[in-house]
């Protein structure tokens, strides 16, 4: 499986409207767990598994992630630099992140889920496969089986069912195929959508140009209807970052060495 082929688009535009005591002043990915961004956390989950090509759809503050990513080799290096001159800075040591390409795609402050995916087609080449998650979630997912998987029932997209009780949009599943898809529905059993997703390039013909596309409305939902769309069951850890309660469950985790998510060395 040639992971390198395969690509992460990650949403991270979104206004973070619950969670406001952390993003009034910063994008919801780059609150921290453990004095790193969330965003962090989920790419080293799949750079672990040899994803480490990605493509971050920005919004709102995008600036911030814009900058973190700019001076990612000096914040996390020590390094020597000569006044005066252009470009004389030698790093000494190094990180773990090497080899990360990261492509920032600004897809404007307004824009809904589907709008933001839309709009970084360009970057997935024609026939490519390609991975998308939030920039709010994590999870100790097996993602090359996710891959795997996804392959294997030669649908458009692969949507990760989670069991939790929560106020997202449930699965309603005949086997390994959902047959409809509700967005924020209100569950105390069953499947959620994890958003852990794969997709064939087929995925934006269901997505419309403009603002206003919501991924989780009609794509998700023409694709349910027309048997497009596979669930992969994930049994394991999952957890997003939708409120402050959230929040510091996951600082919490983190600080008591509990990050199930923390599969990487």
């Amino acid at each position: 499986m040639e992971a390198k082929n395969t690509k992460v688009v990650i949403l991270c535009g979104g206004l973070g409207t619950r969670l406001r005591e952390e993003t009034e002043f910063r994008p919801k990915p780059m609150v921290e767990i453990g004095g790193r961004p969330m965003l962090w956390h989920i790419m080293k989950v799949f750079a672990h598994y040899g994803y480490s090509e990605f493509v971050l759809c920005l919004g709102y503050r995008g600036e911030m992630v814009k900058e973190y990513f700019l001076n990612y080799e000096a914040m996390n290096n020590d390094f020597s630099i000569q006044l005066g001159q252009k470009n004389q800075i030698e790093y000494h040591g190094g990180h773990t992140e090497d080899g990360w390409r990261i492509t920032l795609v600004d897809t404007g402050k307004t824009s809904l889920t589907g709008s933001r995916l839309k709009k970084v087609k360009k970057f997935i080449n024609e026939g490519d496969m390609f991975m998308l998650t939030y920039g709010d979630g994590v999870a100790d997912i097996n993602l090359n089986e996710l891959l795997k998987f996804h392959k294997s029932h030669n649908k458009i997209g692969t949507v990760t069912g989670v069991h939790t009780p929560s106020r997202f949009g449930m699965l309603v599943s005949s086997g390994e195929s959902v047959i409809q898809f509700s967005e924020k529905s209100l569950v105390s059993d069953g499947y959620i959508s994890g958003g852990f997703f794969v997709f064939n390039h087929n995925i934006f013909d269901y997505i419309p140009e403009g603002d206003n596309c919501t991924l989780e409305k009609e794509p998700l939902e023409n694709l349910a209807k027309d048997d497009e769309l596979s669930v992969y069951h994930h049994q394991g850890f999952w957890q997003c970052m939708d409120t402050y309660r959230d929040h510091e469950y996951l600082q919490e985790l983190w600080k008591n060495n509990e990050a199930k998510w923390k599969i990487w060395e």
